[in-house]
């Protein structure tokens, strides 16, 4: 059984300075605010997809805002950039509307919003800890919804804007021995799509990023899954999406295929499913 999270090394409950969002400069650059250029908010930017996605953004020349629990790996990530650190718990009960707060006063606007934090739990739903799935859901569904609470009225006044949530091929197929971690997925999956019909026509998107199987979207699960995606090929189809206002995006073309499976021969796909587990 193992309970771990992207973009961190650490648990934060022991770095007290990780309860601020207040920022901490990394690179060679002035005032952000005024800035000519899109800037994008990466949360799990420490590591894995959130660090790679950061790095895809930085080539296009966006200014980035990069936030997750270790502030180490942040500072790895924004190396060589003009990237603005933002170390931030979003667990805690106050931490999406610090972040928001931070990332807005510091380039007065976010024009994409990558919601890459997450935590993952490897093990058998019976066994799981209360608290254990207290933190999953937290993190994963919970502290999302609430940052993007948090971004989206400033992106709808200025009438543009994106927000991109980092699904996973749990939440459209529930994978065993990941149960509250698919649950928390499929909750975004119907987020998404509530939310990108709830703001059509104010200049608002939504993007639902679904890829499969990623080696080191979850560092130490003990090799419960095999990566086939590299970070840097999920990144690559997160701009792509946001670049051309793309709704959806997966990994691979084979990342949909249960899916489609599933929606065609439910009673097919859950004997094949079956025989694999």
């Amino acid at each position: 059984m193992t309970l771990t999270g992207s973009g961190s090394a650490h648990d934060p409950r022991t770095d007290p300075a990780l309860r601020s969002a207040a920022p901490a400069r990394t690179g060679a650059y002035g005032p952000a605010r005024g800035l000519d250029r899109r800037v994008a908010l990466v949360t799990g930017a420490s590591s894995g997809i959130g660090a790679a996605t950061a790095r895809r953004f930085a080539l296009d020349g966006w200014h980035l805002l990069l936030s997750g629990r270790d502030r180490h790996g942040l500072e790895r990530t924004a190396s060589g950039t003009s990237a603005v650190v933002l170390p931030a718990d979003l667990a805690a009960p106050d931490g999406p509307r610090l972040l928001a707060r931070s990332a807005l006063h510091t380039t007065g606007r976010v024009d994409a919003l990558v919601a890459g934090a997450g935590l993952g739990w490897t093990g058998p739903f019976a066994a799981m800890p209360h608290t254990d799935i207290d933190r999953v859901l937290t993190l994963d569904l919970n502290a999302t919804l609430h940052l993007v609470r948090e971004v989206l009225p400033s992106m709808i006044a200025a009438g543009r804007g994106r927000v991109v949530l980092l699904g996973a091929a749990p939440g459209r197929a529930g994978v065993p021995q990941e149960a509250v971690h698919s649950a928390a997925r499929a909750g975004l999956a119907a987020f998404a799509e509530a939310l990108r019909r709830e703001l059509r026509g104010t200049g608002v998107g939504v993007t639902l990023v679904e890829p499969g199987p990623v080696g080191a979207a979850f560092p130490g699960r003990g090799g419960h899954h095999t990566g086939r995606l590299s970070p840097g090929h999920v990144a690559a189809r997160i701009w792509e999406a946001v670049s051309q206002d793309r709704d959806e995006t997966a990994g691979s073309a084979r990342a949909n295929l249960p899916d489609r499976v599933r929606d065609l021969a439910p009673g097919l796909y859950r004997r094949l499913t079956n025989r694999q587990d």
